[in-house]
């Protein structure tokens, strides 16, 4: 997306440190609407609080069936998987995706479910970084999976408003037929890599240049609750003439164009098969995990839908579905005793060895207000 910039980390604090330390047009208008009955029994869905609203999971199933289609936004094909969980999702279900802005940031999620608003062309979910989904809570319908009670309680709004959904780690990735190996963040200032190093992303709007900012911070001396030095070693990155004013995308990685990338360990990871040199690297002084916000969007125009989107993606099997496109369901410690985790796919994850700083709610409006006002340093 654009590479997709959103917030992030699958599994909780507990299993993290045991296992990683081993390894727009105008809006078109439409009879469709968010108030629409969609069940045989009068239910409406669109108030629907769990699949227990409609009778059970058939019963949710059939009136999805009867809406026929989910609208989802920002979800590029080689993050996190969504390409498989999307076809996967429709030859279950026989409903049609409708995929719109694949590269799009978290804040274009918001800003076309404003636009599309009472239309059928709107957002029915939606998936971001944490900064922007805090912002815009009144936006969300309260929904409980039948999953609900096995995600841990930092992972979840009690009510269901939004549920994690799935992490990971924010990496190096680099190309070492390119650029001399990157060993620390500071590496990035030598004169070896002029014009080379780009952030995915704008760390106002997307969740992962946020916390790429925040790994910054963190290696300079600030933490999770000052990311101030990590806004002055990227005024230094572009003082120096390295920084990359590039969005990074697999194109413009694999054409050697943006040699140095910051973003998730699992995007970056994804470039490995495809790039000779490609290679990943965490800075083992600056470890940030994070995790996507899942929601349902209030005006959601196919209601049901969206519910039987959420039950499919907090399932064991969307959740090893994101598994496999290695990042971290928030589903993996419950999934692990019961022994429904893909432990294949697990055991790929890039390694990294220590306690991951992730931000709280709290920290992260916090940052973000300061991003605001102080990002402009870099970009002007």
């Amino acid at each position: 997306m654009k590479m997709r910039r959103r917030a992030v980390l699958g599994l909780s604090a507990t299993v993290v440190v045991a296992a990683l330390a081993a390894g727009c047009a105008p809006p078109s208008t439409s009879s469709g609407g968010s108030s629409a009955k969609t069940s045989g029994g009068g239910v409406d869905a669109a108030k629907a609080t769990s699949a227990g609203s409609f009778g059970g999971m058939s019963a949710l199933v059939k009136a999805a069936k009867k809406e026929g289609q989910l609208n989802v936004i920002a979800l590029p094909p080689d993050w996190a998987n969504y390409g498989t969980i999307i076809k996967t999702f429709e030859k279950k279900y026989g409903i049609k995706v409708n995929s719109a802005q694949p590269d799009g940031a978290s804040q274009d999620e918001i800003n076309a479910a404003k636009q599309l608003k009472g239309t059928s062309r709107a957002p029915d979910v939606f998936d971001l970084g944490q900064s922007v989904a805090l912002a815009n809570l009144k936006m969300f319908a309260p929904y409980k999976v039948q999953t609900f009670d096995t995600i841990g309680k930092q992972f979840k709004d009690p009510n269901g408003t939004w549920v994690n959904d799935y992490g990971g780690i924010i990496s190096i990735g680099y190309n070492s037929k390119k650029v001399p190996p990157v060993k620390t963040l500071d590496d990035l200032l030598k004169p070896a890599y002029k014009g080379s190093v780009a952030l995915n992303g704008d760390p106002t709007q997307a969740g992962a240049a946020f916390s790429g900012v925040v790994m910054a911070a963190i290696a300079n001396g600030g933490s999770a609750d000052n990311v101030a030095p990590g806004v002055n070693f990227f005024v230094k990155l572009k003082k120096a003439g390295n920084f990359l004013p590039v969005d990074p995308t697999p194109t413009t990685i694999e054409s050697g164009q943006t040699p140095v990338v910051i973003d998730w360990d699992y995007t970056n990871a994804a470039e490995t098969p495809k790039v000779p040199g490609w290679k990943v690297m965490v800075p083992q002084n600056a470890i940030v995990g994070g995790y996507y916000f899942q929601a349902i969007n209030a005006e959601a125009p196919h209601p049901a839908a969206a519910r039987l989107w959420e039950e499919f993606l907090f399932s064991d099997e969307g959740q090893n579905l994101y598994l496999n496109g290695g990042a971290r369901p928030v589903r993996a410690d419950d999934m692990k005793k019961k022994g429904t985790l893909d432990q294949k796919a697990f055991a790929k994850l890039p390694a990294v060895h220590g306690q991951p700083v992730i931000p709280t709610n709290a920290q992260t409006n916090k940052d973000a207000q300061y991003l605001s006002k102080n990002w402009s340093k870099v970009t002007s």
